[in-house]
C-alpha cells in the first residue's frame, strides 16, 4: 500500500524554461528525500524526457510531484499530464528504441527503465498521464526479457 504525503508541487509545462524548472525541482526533491547521486540523475533524466514529451507531443500540461511512502520506504511520485492528442499506438511508443525525435532519444521505454514504478493512461484525442515513482535505496526494475 502506497500512501501519499500530499502534492508538494504542481509545475506548469508550457515552455522550454518550464523544463528547466521541472528538472531543478526534481533534483531538489530527490536530494531532500535522500536519493543518492546516481538515483537522482536517473530520476531527473526520466523527468526531463517525460516533461519534454508533455510539452512537444501533448501541447503542454503539468507535473505534480508527491512524496510517498510504502512499508517504511520513502519515494517520489511524478505525474505528467497533458490534454493533447494522446498516444495512438501505445505498444509502439513503449517499445525499446522507438523515438519520435527531438528528445533525449530514450523515449518512454527508456524513461520506464530508469524508475521503479511506471504507469501510463492515454486516450487518443483526450490526452495522456504518465506516473513514475522512484524509491530511496531500491535497485532499478530489471529490463523485460533480461
Amino acid at each position: 500500500m502506497h500512501t501519499a504525503a500530499g502534492v508538494e508541487a504542481c509545475l506548469p509545462i508550457r515552455s522550454d524554461m518550464d523544463l528547466v524548472w521541472v528538472r531543478q525541482h526534481v533534483r531538489q526533491a530527490a536530494a531532500r528525500l535522500g536519493f543518492g547521486l546516481v538515483d537522482q540523475t536517473k530520476l531527473i533524466t526520466a523527468a526531463s524526457e517525460l516533461a519534454r514529451n508533455t510539452l512537444v507531443h501533448g501541447g503542454g500540461g503539468q507535473m505534480e510531484a508527491t512524496q510517498v511512502g510504502s512499508a517504511g520506504a520513502q519515494g517520489l511520485r511524478l505525474a505528467f499530464t497533458d490534454e493533447g492528442p494522446g498516444i495512438a499506438d501505445l505498444d509502439l511508443a513503449l517499445s525499446d528504441g522507438y523515438t519520435s525525435g527531438g528528445g533525449l532519444g530514450m523515449g518512454l521505454s527508456g524513461a520506464r527503465r530508469l524508475v521503479h514504478d511506471f504507469d501510463i493512461e492515454t486516450t487518443p484525442g483526450s490526452g495522456t498521464t504518465v506516473r513514475v515513482t522512484c524509491w530511496v535505496g531500491r535497485p532499478p526494475r530489471p529490463r523485460e526479457g533480461a
